[in-house]
């Protein structure tokens, strides 16, 4: 039994349906009441900041995906893995992030970065992703799309290979049932580094309306996200945004390495969540 933690999640929810597609038995862990699972998933509501209820969710697994919701500052990695140990999981596929490696002195990843310690050093199989910056970034325009047909955002010319989420569920999906993967850290990233204005073409094509594009400065860019998200992800989100590294803007090999094939391109992502735009 594979337990996929973040179940409901732009990750969590693909995750799930290609597991129950290849016939494993899922529980999908999620802090809410989950809709539209595929037949066959047991869903349960638990926390993982609540740690004394971390052995019912995790007993008789043999896998476990393990994501943290926002900044998991409320969040004890060493127990949560340790209570995956004695429940007898034998493997865990952790979902951190690219910031944790190109950014070493990013205190918003400090939590991720005691989690990668944590399952490295828990005597299990483990695998670590570290996606990049989520194509799925893009739903937070989707309101301004299908009102005004218009988004506005900062960094407008500075291209990432943002990844899809169905990627970073291909390969967790590989990592959770293959013991090959076990002590590998994958970079997940998309085919080609993209712009937001390119971003924004794409979703023009999806729509089939022209989409204008309305550049932001940082500090306006800022003062927008920082209504639903920390702080600390909102400056880590803009510097990596504006300033990227060289390391930050390479298109990894790891989705096609573990996949088979070269991993979705935004446009691709646009296509197939088209209704949310419309």
């Amino acid at each position: 039994m594979i337990v996929v933690t973040g179940a409901t999640g732009n990750v969590g929810r693909p995750l799930v349906e290609l597991l129950a597609a290849a016939g494993e038995q899922v529980t999908a862990v999620s802090r809410r009441p989950a809709g539209g699972l595929p037949a066959g998933v047991t869903h349960r509501q638990g926390d993982l900041a609540d740690v004394d209820g971390l052995k019912g969710l995790f007993e008789g697994a043999e896998a476990v995906y393990l994501l943290v919701a926002g900044l998991g500052d409320e969040l004890s990695p060493r127990d949560i893995v340790a209570a995956a140990a004695a429940a007898g999981v034998r493997r865990i596929v952790f979902q951190s992030s690219q910031l944790v490696g190109t950014r070493t002195d990013s205190v918003s990843h400090d939590l991720l970065r005691t989690f990668e310690a944590a399952v490295r050093e828990s005597g299990l199989d483990w695998t670590v992703l570290r996606p990049g910056g989520f194509a799925s970034n893009a739903f937070l325009w989707a309101e301004q799309v299908r009102s005004a047909r218009t988004v506005s955002a900062p960094f407008a010319d500075v291209a990432l290979p943002v990844v899809d989420p169905l990627d970073i569920a291909g390969v967790a999906a590989e990592a959770l049932r293959d013991p090959a993967h076990a002590g590998r850290t994958y970079v997940l990233t998309g085919p080609v580094a993209v712009s937001p204005r390119e971003q924004v073409r794409a979703l023009a094509g999806v729509v089939g309306d022209p989409v204008s594009f309305v550049a932001l400065s940082a500090a306006e860019a800022r003062s927008q996200l920082v209504r639903f998200l920390p702080e600390a992800a909102v400056d880590g989100m803009l510097a990596v945004m504006g300033e990227p590294s060289a390391e930050e803007q390479r298109v990894s090999p790891d989705v096609e390495r573990v996949l088979g094939r070269a991993p979705h391109p935004f446009a691709a992502w646009a296509e197939r969540n088209a209704p949310a735009f419309t």
